[in-house]
């Protein structure tokens, strides 16, 4: 066992930010422990499996095995530690290629009862004829180069230990779009049995501050995909009634506030830029209006005066560290880290081998310190979350990914 004090505390940093190709970074078997900047708190980090595939997401059924989404499609089951070979089956068809796929997993409030399964994930189809004066579709991933269009889809099912059955599509995001990429999505239940999913930017650059469309948006649905009555704008003419709050990019983390039951969320800027935001009914969160992040080219985004109905983030990078999955610690494992945020990281600055996971300390909502984890895994982290035994879990976002387990170091 190896042991090693790698965490740092972050430093705001400013200057050139330097690119470098994305490569697979082997992780080696573990176990790893780390003395952390909290007193009296070591961490052990261990492999509970490898042999996924760009892992999405988790989640626990009662017995204690877990369900994962692979992005290409496949949804994993880990039993007792063990990664089942054989993928579950009924899993609907996803439009899978680059970041898109098949992306977040959870489980009805009343799964004990229902057994109901969500998945949130892309899809394709072809696009309708239009004529010929008219701007024609993208024609990525079209059989034969035919013109597609791409949106975001959840479904629902009933998962009798073994598939998905009697599955359904219960929400399709409006309306398609030509643009494919930039389209996470996360699921999450409310207190109140609603569901919050997002639908992210699509890459067009006008969506997510048009009301008339769900793309970079975060929605409200009932757990049938109907749309709540006491949504923001429900009633509102132009305005569709499933949006809960506008001006998102690309929404990858959401959680709720254990203390105050409100909607957290993280986003991915372009470069620099990455936010927390705290989620309010109907309100404007500026993309791509307000930014503190740059285009891809070093150019700057949208310098201009504030629209006064912006909300500004509560935390944010820069540079980037492409912020993914999130969870607040309530359990009683790290007594020290209660109430903390933790923020999963894909790279910093887009450069390789950069990713780790952060802890936020809050004072209410105010951010009062960062701590970096795991940088010497140097994996792309793509979910982190808490089991129900109170250690925190992490999925690495690689070719050859793995789910990781957080416990106290004996």
């Amino acid at each position: 066992m190896k042991t090693r004090f790698a965490l740092v505390l972050l430093v705001a940093c400013a200057g050139s930010i330097v690119y470098a190709q994305r490569g697979a970074n082997p992780l080696g078997d573990g176990p790893w422990t780390y003395t952390t900047s909290e007193r009296g708190t070591r961490i052990r980090v261990s492999v509970v499996t490898k042999g996924l595939s760009h892992p999405w997401s988790m989640a626990w059924l009662p017995n204690g095995d877990m369900l994962i989404t692979e992005r290409q499609g496949r949804l994993r089951i880990v039993r007792n530690g063990v990664l089942d070979p054989e993928p579950v089956a009924g899993v609907p068809r996803v439009q899978a290629g680059g970041t898109s796929g098949l992306l977040d997993i959870a489980l009805h409030p009343k799964f004990a009862e229902n057994r109901l399964v969500y998945l949130s994930y892309n899809v394709s189809k072809p696009a309708p004829a239009a004529s010929a004066d008219a701007p024609q579709p993208a024609t990525r991933g079209g059989r034969g180069g035919a013109p597609m269009v791409y949106s975001t889809a959840l479904a629902r099912g009933r998962f009798d230990g073994k598939a998905l059955v009697d599955v359904a599509e219960i929400f399709v995001a409006e309306p398609w779009t030509e643009l494919s990429g930039g389209d996470a999505s996360r699921i999450v239940f409310a207190p109140d049995g609603t569901l919050f999913m997002s639908s992210s930017h699509h890459r067009d650059p006008k969506a997510p501050q048009d009301p008339m469309s769900d793309v970079g948006k975060i929605l409200r649905l009932n757990d049938d995909g109907t749309i709540p009555q006491n949504n923001p704008f429900v009633g509102r003419a132009g305005y569709r009634p499933e949006i809960y709050s506008i001006g998102h990019r690309t929404v990858l983390g959401l959680a709720f506030h254990p203390a105050t039951g409100v909607l957290w969320e993280t986003e991915n800027g372009p470069q620099g830029g990455d936010e927390v935001n705290i989620i309010q009914p109907g309100k404007n969160y500026g993309w791509p209006l307000v930014t503190y992040g740059r285009d891809y080219n070093g150019a700057p985004l949208y310098e201009r005066p504030i629209p006064p109905d912006t909300v500004l983030p509560a935390i944010f990078w820069v540079p980037s560290i492409t912020t993914s999955g999130m969870t607040f610690y309530t359990g009683d494992q790290f007594p020290a880290w209660k109430g903390n945020l933790f923020v999963g990281a894909m790279t910093v600055g887009r450069i390789g081998g950069t990713g780790h996971v952060q802890r936020i300390v809050l004072n209410g909502d105010v951010e009062q310190r960062r701590e970096m984890l795991l940088t010497d895994l140097r994996q792309r982290i793509r979910d982190v979350r808490q089991g129900p035994d109170g250690f925190l879990y992490l999925l690495t976002d690689e070719d050859a990914g793995a789910l990781l387990k957080i416990e106290p170091a004996p």
